[in-house]
């Protein structure tokens, strides 16, 4: 419910010699399809501006592997919105239109410039430990405006450590959007059950979506707060993901094998739902995380 194709820098990788178009499509295409010969048929990739979204290049990739990759629109920030929109609606004037609203829609209902009539099938926003900035929140509204016209449901990179979920309930509640078509992204990074459940409690799915990045939350941790978010009966509000790519140029390529080794599609198959098992979780609760949840997710798509 949370994987990147590609994570990239435009300006940087246009400028240097450090992107091989064909290669890195072709390791794309390859490690897709070991995880479909895993028994997968679907990834939901938010990739939006700010964090190098190319759908040609997606297309490209996905015409090879038979695998669905579902695509986002948004935009990625932690702080400032890009330049391109600084000066442009609500950059001016909150009594102007607001550029970002049409073009979410646009993605959403009409299709993806530089594709054949591709959407986007949800919306992403982000918030992180620099808490609710100015644009950070007109981002977030945006998105929000864009949900209740379409229907498309929302993910939202959080910084839970920052409880930062609860910050943008304030803005989300604010625009009357439903929890229930919320994920609230990288909420597996914490260990706070009581955060948490909290954050459940209020409607929203919860992704516990970083399995593979260890050096921030070791991987029993990991384990641990989903088995015990079942426990407490969250199950049909968890969502299960490793947030990985297949390139990301935000890590050094070298390091990356003896940091984050088991940062990759896989590791949800060989080694999450084994130790979840062990911890108690049923073969159907391990089902509803997988296939359940994210189906109703995307069913429940009406505008209100």
């Amino acid at each position: 419910m949370h994987e990147h194709v590609f994570v990239l820098t435009p300006d940087v990788q246009q400028n240097h010699d450090e992107w091989d178009e064909d290669a890195q499509v072709g390791d794309a295409v390859g490690q897709l399809k070991e995880l479909k010969a895993a028994g997968y048929d679907t990834i939901v990739d938010p990739t939006v501006i700010g964090l190098g979204r190319y759908i040609p290049r997606i297309v490209r990739v996905a015409d090879q592997v038979g695998i669905n990759i579902i695509v986002a629109t948004g935009v990625y920030t932690y702080d400032t919105v890009p330049f391109y929109f600084m000066h442009k609606g609500h950059g001016l004037s909150p009594d102007f239109p607001e550029p970002m609203v049409d073009m979410f829609v646009r993605d959403i209902t009409e299709g993806i410039p530089g594709t054949d009539g591709v959407r986007a099938a949800f919306l992403k926003c982000a918030i992180d430990q620099y808490g609710m900035t100015r644009d950070v929140e007109r981002v977030m509204r945006a998105v929000a405006t864009a949900h209740r016209q379409t229907g498309a449901p929302i993910t939202i990179h959080t910084h839970p450590e920052s409880r930062t979920g609860l910050e943008a309930h304030r803005v989300l509640s604010d625009e009357g959007v439903d929890p229930g078509r919320v994920v609230l992204g990288h909420s597996g990074d914490s260990t706070d059950a009581e955060h948490l459940s909290e954050l459940a409690e209020l409607g929203y799915l919860l992704g516990m979506d970083r399995f593979g990045i260890d050096v921030t939350t070791p991987f029993e941790d990991r384990v641990e707060i989903v088995a015990e978010m079942v426990r407490r009966g969250y199950c049909e509000q968890l969502v299960l993901a490793h947030d990985a790519a297949c390139y990301i140029d935000w890590v050094d390529q070298q390091l990356k094998p003896a940091v984050l080794p088991n940062w990759h599609y896989l590791h949800i198959e060989n080694d999450v739902l084994p130790a979840l098992r062990k911890s108690g979780v049923t073969e159907e609760q391990i089902d509803q995380m997988l296939v359940g949840n994210p189906r109703r997710y995307f069913e429940n798509v009406g505008s209100y």
